[in-house]
């Protein structure tokens, strides 16, 4: 399309003739500007008459034009193309010239010809009008006649021709209009012409579009702000808002109060509406030295002191003066009324007054005598007087004028020490007058609060094994009382617990209340203690209050557990025989452990430190039974050395080890686990010959009997504590000097566990009474021999004392 557009713009102006010698003949083609890349302008060969097959050979060309190259001929077709596009504005800077034309050279060679090509531009509408200045500004006077001209800037249209500006319009507006104008060489350009008078009170600002159109088809636009700035000329006079003002002021106003700002307008600007305030010559003097008048603002101020006596009403005029080049000015009057007001303060006068009182005074006694008093008359004269409504006291009129302030509640000194008792007395003028008198009413302290703890209860745990005098606890006690009636003792109400004053456990500072421990206490021994605190003022008669405090001794972990089975004597070793016909299974030995310490630090473990063969024996960590794990064979040796350790459970953990030498042999005895179920009374060792059943259980009854008339005579003589069990036997701990079954060893399960271990030795165990002071005793008596193992030859006991 654009091949067609550039073919229909081109017209062929002249003739080639073919001359062989340099004279040189022009080819004229006219284009229009803006032509896009790749137009075909002509077919420059045909043109020519050139053949096209030698166009290649003779290297046809084209010279460049203003440094650039606009134009290229195709050497295969002869066409001359649009290499760039053209601008015309840019090519023909120069409006005067009419015609632009592009003049180039065509040369080519064997031989060499030179053609001459010119290439008219032709204008198309390709730009729009446009304003030097975008933003016209006129500053014109409103005094300005009506038809006066005002030059504008004109538009510019780099187009020519029908291209360029055609006519300017301007926006609707009442007081302007234009003249467009024609210059000499063609170009447009418009007059502002003033139709209707301006007033620059009505509006200071006219906002105007100039607009200019082209001639081109489609027809172009520019446009640019007109701002015309009204000036002002002095033809506003001042004027009040008011021609006449009353005001009302009271007699006794404060020297340089404010009477009235009068403000008068001027409806012109700058110095033109600049006013000056004054007194006409119709104000008296006396009025001009009572007030003021600030020229400037036109405030009115007291300057003398007002007396309504002396004047009542003062009048004046004023007078307000622009500072234009014409001054011009106006007027108004003003008129003040002074009125009469209650310029007499009431008075109070205290009579009587007592201070301080004892809180507990009585409701209805009088402390305070006041009266009161007017200079003023009428309502001006009449006095009211009260109090505060939150106070615990009222007001009784007594006589004219006199007031009597009188208790109306009980008073509290723990809650208001002291009562700042204001008494106000108020005339009922208009406006009322007020005067106020204030004093202090002290109350003094009476013995009526009981010292009070924060708690009720408190409950404090003390681990064991404290150092004696160690603090325990702080028990403050609090008494909002004063002086001797605050000043607290503290100490402990005794209690005897076994005996024991609670003074020699604890001792409580008398002055603040610290508690401390007198003694070094044992949980084995002391578990918790309950007693009470009291804690007494000062006063007279004093007051007191108590609180119950209860201490729990806290465990530690500071008894080692103790062997009691199989037991031996200190730093011994156990020795058992059993027969190597020992079957799987076979219950060899029960280790049993006790532990005084709390149940958690108590629980005790066990396990081997040391085992000959860890495939002949196991171990119950938790019963401490020790069973075979299978039989013995003929390669196992005939001597096996177990150790075995009892670990509680404390932190860090406490211990102890036993021993045990086990040989075996090849008699006939009967196993550990028979030996459980034969019962006390009857002979467990079956395999022995009549007469060592008959020898053993001789002496076995003698034993026996001689330990029962024993017991028997030592619970005669220790009378033991209702406790413990009268018919019973039994090992048993002592606990603040009061005999008592050991729950931990008094167990049933326990001695016959004991008892199984014990008889393994030959000996017969029984429990008996504990002498006073011991723990716990455990005695073993040996039975008479006759087995292949030797029985120790005299009675072993353990006692274990704190």
């Amino acid at each position: 399309m654009n091949v067609q557009r550039g073919i229909r713009y081109v017209s062929f102006f002249c003739l080639l003739s073919i001359v062989f010698k340099p004279t040189l003949s022009v080819t004229h083609y006219s284009i229009p500007e803006e032509m896009e890349e790749g137009s075909v302008v002509a077919n420059l060969a045909a043109d020519l008459g050139l053949d096209l097959k030698t166009l290649s050979e003779r290297k046809m060309r084209l010279d460049v034009a203003s440094n650039r190259k606009y134009l290229d001929v195709n050497k295969n077709t002869g066409e001359m193309y649009i290499v760039e596009r053209i601008d015309r504005e840019y090519f023909c800077t120069s409006k005067s010239v009419t015609t632009c034309v592009l003049k180039l050279d065509a040369t080519i060679e064997n031989p060499v010809r030179l053609f001459n090509i010119e290439l008219e531009i032709m204008d198309i509408n390709d730009n729009a009008p446009h304003f030097r200045r975008d933003t016209m500004h006129l500053d014109i006077s409103e005094a300005t006649t009506v038809g006066e001209r005002f030059s504008l800037t004109n538009a510019v249209d780099p187009d020519t021709g029908s291209n360029s500006v055609k006519t300017y319009y301007l926006s609707e507006n009442d007081h302007f209009s234009i003249e467009i104008q024609t210059g000499r060489d063609g170009s447009k350009f418009a007059d502002l012409i003033l139709k209707k008078a301006l007033d620059r009170e009505e509006q200071a600002v006219h906002n105007l579009i100039l607009t200019a159109v082209d001639g081109g088809v489609p027809a172009r636009s520019g446009t640019a702000s007109i701002i015309v700035r009204v000036l002002d000329t002095n033809d506003n006079s001042p004027q009040f808002e008011k021609e006449s003002y009353t005001i009302n002021l009271t007699e006794n106003s404060p020297i340089g109060s404010l009477v009235v700002k009068l403000n008068a307008k001027d409806a012109d600007e700058g110095s033109n509406s600049d006013i000056v305030y004054s007194f006409s010559l119709y104000t008296s003097e006396k009025t001009q030295d009572t007030f003021s008048l600030n020229p400037e603002n036109g405030e009115i101020r007291v300057k003398e002191m007002i007396n309504f006596e002396d004047f009542k009403i003062y009048t004046m005029e004023i007078i307000a003066t622009d500072k234009g080049a014409n001054t011009l000015s106006g007027k108004c009057k003003l008129m003040i009324l002074i009125t009469d007001m209650n310029d007499n303060h009431p008075q109070i006068s205290i009579k009587s007054f007592t201070s301080p009182v004892k809180e507990d005074i009585a409701v209805g006694t009088v402390i305070a005598v006041v009266s009161v008093s007017d200079k003023d008359s009428g309502e001006n004269g009449q006095i009211d007087i009260d109090i505060s409504d939150e106070l615990p006291f009222t007001l009784k009129e007594s006589s004219d004028n006199y007031y009597e302030l009188v208790v109306s509640e009980p008073l509290d000194r723990e809650k208001v020490p002291e009562y700042d008792i204001t008494f106000t007395v108020t005339d009922r003028g208009k406006p009322p007058l007020s005067d106020n008198e204030t004093m202090t009413l002290e109350l003094l302290d009476i013995n009526d609060n009981v010292p009070q703890f924060p708690q009720s209860f408190y409950t404090i745990q003390v681990v064991e094994n404290n150092a004696p005098g160690a603090l325990l606890s702080s028990l403050t006690a609090h008494d909002p009382d004063l002086h001797e009636n605050q000043y607290l003792v503290y100490f402990i109400i005794e209690k005897e617990i076994a005996n024991t004053s609670m003074s020699m456990l604890f001792s409580i500072n008398p002055e603040n209340g610290n508690l401390y421990a007198l003694k070094t206490f044992d949980y084995e021994i002391e578990k918790e203690f309950l007693f009470h605190i009291e804690a007494r003022d000062s006063g007279v008669p004093p007051l007191s209050s108590n609180v119950t405090v209860h201490i729990i001794i806290m465990d530690q972990n500071d008894n080692t557990p103790l062997i009691v089975s199989p037991w031996r004597a200190h730093g011994s070793v156990v020795e058992e025989k059993i027969p190597r016909s020992t079957d799987k299974g076979t219950l060899i030995a029960k280790v049993i452990a006790i532990d005084t310490d709390s149940v958690h630090n108590s629980r005790i473990t066990y396990q081997f430190l040391q085992n000959t063969d860890a495939t002949l024996f196991s171990l119950d960590q938790y019963n401490g039974e020790i069973r075979t794990m299978r039989m013995f064979s003929y390669r196992d040796s005939r001597h096996q050395r177990l150790v075995v350790i009892a670990k509680d459970n404390g932190e860090p953990s406490l211990s102890a080890t036993v021993t045990i030498k086990l040989s075996t042999v090849e008699t006939a005895l009967k196993t550990y686990a028979d030996l459980t179920e034969v019962p006390l009374e009857y002979d467990i060792f079956s395999d022995l010959n009549l007469y060592l059943v008959i020898g053993l259980g001789s002496v076995s009854f003698l034993l026996l009997i001689t330990i029962l008339v024993t017991i028997v005579l030592k619970c005669q003589k220790a009378k033991p504590s209702k406790a413990a069990p009268p018919c019973r036997n039994s090992v048993i701990s002592e606990r603040n000097s009061t005999i008592a079954d050991s729950t931990l060893v008094s167990n049933d399960a326990y001695w016959y566990s004991l008892f199984l271990a014990e008889t393994r030795k030959g000996k017969l165990v029984v429990r008996q009474p504990v002498p006073k002071g011991a723990r716990y005793i455990v005695s073993s008596i040996p039975r008479s021999t006759g087995l292949t193992e030797t029985s120790d030859s005299a009675a072993s006991t353990l006692q274990y004392s704190k």
